[in-house]
């Protein structure tokens, strides 16, 4: 029998932070609470950076540029927590940066062009249905990043589906479209209609995303 290589021992500690400062998150977002925002933000960006480091991110090509990954998101997540247009611009180009870097840690692994087949028409539909919903909401000084970073987010969906066949694949591909899941739930946030139910979603996703791809460098 097959060791899973994903144990216990290594997954739990970060998990449980993980857990621990998410809720925490969500119920300071949700009542206002925001000295309560600049404590537990970091403490959940940094369980999905420490999960990685736990299960040996560093010992191979994939995990580095994953590893790259997870902390620009670490950094993305910082640089939003103030809430104003310089620092959602810094935000975002951190996030995208990251998405860059998970996508290029994607493509580490052996490439599977059925996969991209299968996963271009959903991420393409995906990117031509959130363009339309929010370019309308967008400034136009924004409209440019906001190509950017879509084009980007739909370029690591599609580096997700060349993975398909690969033990790593169930987590990369759940985490890549969790990840930009949570990212509607932020651009609702920012452009669309501000309000607690869009981080009541879109927190709790983008953190489990982050903590699926983290994970999948056990696999790689």
């Amino acid at each position: 029998m097959e060791t899973d290589p994903l144990s216990l021992s290594a997954v739990l500690p970060p998990a449980l932070l993980s857990v621990v400062a998410v809720t925490a998150l969500v119920a300071c977002d949700y009542r206002d609470i925001r000295p309560g925002r600049f404590i537990f933000k970091p403490l959940a960006a940094i369980a999905f950076v420490w999960l990685g480091l736990r299960l040996g991110a560093t010992d191979s090509s994939y995990g580095q540029w994953l590893l790259g990954g997870l902390v620009l998101c670490l950094f993305g997540d910082l640089f939003l927590m103030p809430e104003d247009e310089r620092s959602f611009l810094a935000g975002l180009g951190a996030f995208l940066c990251g998405h860059l870097l998970y996508a290029i840690a994607f493509l580490q692994l052996p490439l599977n062009w059925t996969g991209l087949v299968v996963s271009a028409v959903p991420a393409l539909l995906l990117m031509t249905l959130v363009l339309r919903w929010l370019m309308p909401h967008v400034d136009a000084n924004m409209k440019v990043p906001v190509l950017l970073y879509t084009a980007v987010i739909t370029l690591m969906l599609l580096c997700a589906g060349l993975s398909a066949g690969q033990a790593a694949a169930p987590w990369i591909i759940a985490g890549a479209w969790g990840f930009a899941a949570s990212d509607v739930a932020v651009a609702r946030q920012q452009f669309v209609a501000p309000g607690h139910s869009n981080r009541l979603w879109g927190t709790p996703l983008y953190f489990f995303a982050q903590m699926l791809l983290a994970a999948s460098i056990a696999y790689a």
